[in-house]
């Protein structure tokens, strides 16, 4: 099979940004490439070309599904950057407690992780809020988590993972929430039943005008998803996220990303959180920038 072309890499590019906001710039090429490659030869064609013209043909919608599941990309971890886990803990939290017990907020937590992949992140915010919150004491949790890789999401329904990954859970959290397979299943663990009853799973495109999701939330997690957009579809992304926080709600990014310019809704509390900018509660960020360390977490 010949290389892709400029001229079908341009269609590609048009193609993947026109429906799902992904930007790739010119230097993505030989990813585009090699992420399809494998899906051509399983359909036995022999173009890049002929490719594209089976996804963009009426009767195949399902086809771009396959195409954009290629070139998402789904790398994440339980409790990945520490230092928001630490903030929720330490500053969001306990208001929400003291909140819940005089009456001034209702007690229930909604919660949107969007770009959940195969499922670490809502699962990491299930046990730390069923930890803060269980339900025993009146609390009502609620988690969506939606991606546009369908693949990742089916793996993320199972809520299963390589035991190998024991090592980035809480270690209380892990004896709690998480079930080690016997037998021939030893290497891997699974989720409990009771973190995964307070998670719905949803494909849900964040290039799409409405998001089919019942906000208001009171967290968006949306992390590691943004750097894919350009500048103008990153800040048509974040006003319809915006749209579906609740009053005070907060809005968490990924460390390599910031919202710096691009909304005036909402107001920089630390280093990759923000808050609804009239629901402000949290002073600035320290002059280093850098919130406190991570206690160290002891692992199997």
């Amino acid at each position: 099979m010949k290389p892709i072309s400029d001229r079908e890499f341009s269609l590609y590019r048009k193609l993947i940004y026109s429906t799902a906001g992904i930007f790739l710039n010119p230097t993505k090429k030989a990813f585009l490439e090699a992420r399809l490659t494998r899906r051509i030869r399983e359909l036995s064609m022999d173009s890049f070309q002929a490719y594209y013209q089976y996804v963009t043909q009426s009767q195949n919608g399902s086809e771009l599904e396959q195409l954009l599941d290629r070139v998402s990309t789904n790398e994440t971890h339980f409790f990945r950057e520490p230092r928001q886990f630490e903030f929720l803990e330490q500053q969001i939290l306990p208001d929400w407690k003291a909140e819940g017990s005089n009456g001034s907020r209702p007690q229930r937590i909604r919660v949107w992780s969007a770009g959940c992949s195969t499922g670490e992140e809502p699962y990491s915010l299930a046990m730390i809020l069923l930890d803060h919150f269980p339900r025993r004491s009146g609390w009502e949790v609620d988690i969506i988590a939606t991606d546009l890789s369908s693949r990742a999401l089916k793996s993320a329904r199972k809520a299963i993972w390589s035991i190998a990954k024991a090592g980035e859970i809480p270690q209380s959290y892990l004896k709690r929430f998480m079930r080690k397979g016997t037998g021939s299943q030893q290497a891997y663990m699974k989720a409990s039943a009771e973190i995964q009853a307070i998670i719905r799973f949803q494909h849900l495109n964040l290039n799409d005008d409405h998001y089919a999701v019942p906000g208001p939330f009171d967290l968006i997690f949306c992390r590691n998803v943004l750097i894919y957009f350009d500048a103008e579809s990153r800040a048509r992304v974040v006003d319809r996220l915006v749209n579906h926080l609740a009053p005070a709600g907060f809005l968490l990014v990924g460390h390599a990303e910031s919202l710096s310019g691009v909304s005036d809704r909402i107001q920089h509390v630390r280093p990759t959180i923000y808050v609804q900018a009239a629901g402000q509660r949290f002073g600035p960020s320290p002059v280093s920038g850098q919130a406190g360390k991570m206690s160290a977490i002891p692992c199997l």
